[in-house]
């Protein structure tokens, strides 16, 4: 059997290296950290779960079909729970939207801020389904390798208008300002900024409302272990806390990888989900293509990074759904804040995640599980010490909470701590911290992000959110599929 690595073992990685064991190839998957998940790492502190993310499910049926490439049922690994509504929508004047894929109770959500607007939403529905097909549907999956398979996809992704933002076009839908905000969020979740990134990430309302929004049993951890059960089950290798600290190479070719602990192996390929910068600049230090590349990639764009606290409290809260997004009194100003001026704002929106009201086994009984989540901008923007903002922050945000949901957090909480851009960049060697990689912007998306497959060292390819199609689990696992693609092409 031809043998492949793995580096990195997130949503990416895992999916990458299922595929390729289901399709024939000796797989070793190998993880730095103790835990698989990579930014769905999960710690356990005085019985609370807290999930460092993400948090949203969406659009399963890529992730059922890691286990029907052998003819085993996801279902027997993860449970899945429905979340509902997805997202709760709070301003700071007291206005709630529900947003959900009930196309009754949503008309409704719409008719309550400007009747006029529910017209103009069906527009953006069919608007929405559209960009879903050509940008995700035919495209989501498949390598952009040279220009020639950019100018093919051009046509179709120029008729949706694809050069607009996300908020230009659902302005053009629909008129009331909370609305506008309410249906052009979802690229925050990829890492974009929704004044600047391409409206084709609007397929995203669209595949929500397909698919619904999920939970995991247990946690998005759970998801993770099973993936790694299933690896495994199909004779797949995990080697977990040894970071890979080098990854040989001979002309244009890689030959193996050596970790921190003294291991080393020789494959037939190589494929990273680490960070791109990371992977190049740091994995094949001695490469003059790599050095050449990782110069390349320090002038692109990096999305923001994140400040999350995470929190358990005595009591629970039925009146708090599972996902809620405080908006803050600003929104295109704070974007403008954090992707382009690189300040710490006094204000912030923030997404806060109650797992509980859904699955209480994360917490202990009569007590509840939180995180709190605000944008921020990467360390390359804004060159702070967290060691001395991140307390400052977390009490800010805590406050916000406390002043809009729980008066009296504070003297709730049972144990909390934060995340910071600086922990990103630790524990993921996630450049300049950002959360999510390279932003999602149209100059370096499909043929102008992060190639697939390498286009000079012929057998080292990458996986995950700095390839393409990008970020979050649906966009990971379509780059696990257009990987393997290739790297069972090329090595059966």
């Amino acid at each position: 059997m031809k043998r492949a690595c793995v580096i990195g073992a997130g949503f990416g990685g895992l999916a990458l290296a299922i595929r390729l064991q289901s399709g024939g190839v000796q797989t070793t998957l190998i993880e730095a950290r103790d835990r698989p998940g990579g930014r769905a790492y999960v710690w356990e502190k005085d019985g609370f779960t807290f999930d460092a993310g993400p948090t949203v499910i969406t659009d399963p049926s890529c992730l059922q079909e890691l286990w029907g490439l052998k003819g085993h049922r996801m279902a027997d690994d993860v449970e899945l729970m429905p979340v509902m509504p997805f997202y709760r929508l709070n301003w700071g004047d007291g206005t709630n939207f529900d947003y959900s894929n009930d196309d009754v109770s949503l008309k409704a959500e719409i008719a309550k801020l400007n009747p006029a607007d529910v017209a103009g939403y069906d527009d953006f529905l069919e608007y929405s389904a559209g960009v879903l097909e050509e940008g995700y549907v035919k495209l989501g999956s498949v390598p952009f390798l040279d220009f020639a398979s950019m100018i093919k996809a051009a046509p179709s992704l120029m008729r949706y208008q694809a050069w607009r933002s996300v908020y230009s076009m659902v302005s053009s839908f629909v008129k009331n300002e909370k609305l506008r905000e309410a249906f052009s969020f979802h690229s925050l979740l990829v890492g974009g900024n929704p004044m600047t990134t391409s409206a084709i990430y609007a397929l995203i309302h669209k595949l929500e409302k397909n698919g619904g929004v999920w939970w995991a049993k247990g946690g998005t951890n759970q998801l993770i272990n099973g993936m790694v059960t299933h690896f495994q089950r199909l004779g797949g290798e995990v080697r977990m806390g040894d970071p890979v600290t080098h990854v040989s190479t001979l002309g244009a070719r890689v030959t193996g990888v050596e970790t921190k602990r003294g291991w080393s192996g020789q494959f037939d390929a190589v494929a990273s989900n680490a960070d791109i910068m990371h992977s190049y600049r740091d994995l094949m230090p001695d490469n003059q293509h790599a050095k050449r590349r990782a110069k390349s990639l320090a002038k692109k764009r990096y999305s923001p990074s994140l400040f999350v606290v995470h929190f358990g409290v005595e009591g629970t809260w039925p009146g708090i759904p599972h996902h809620m997004i405080l908006f803050g009194p600003r929104y295109k100003g704070l974007l403008d804040d954090i992707y382009n001026h690189g300040v710490l704002p006094e204000d912030f929106s923030i997404y806060l995640h109650h797992p509980t009201v859904t699955d209480p086994s994360v917490a202990p009984e009569g007590m509840s599980t939180f995180y709190a989540l605000v944008p921020v901008a990467n360390m390359g923007k804004l060159p702070v010490d967290w060691d001395e903002v991140g307390p400052i922050l977390e009490k800010r945000i805590l406050d916000e909470v406390g002043r809009r949901l729980i008066p009296d957090i504070h003297s709730r909480i049972v144990t909390k701590f934060s995340y910071a851009p600086s922990d990103f960049k630790a524990d993921l060697s996630a450049h300049m911290g950002s959360a999510f990689s390279l932003e999602p912007l149209l100059t370096q998306s499909a043929y102008f992000r992060a190639h697939n497959r390498d286009d000079t060292i012929s057998n080292f390819y990458l996986v995950g959110a700095g390839t393409h199609p990008g970020a979050g689990i649906p966009g990971v696992v379509g780059s696990a599929k257009a990987t393997a693609g290739l790297m069972l092409e090329d090595l059966l």
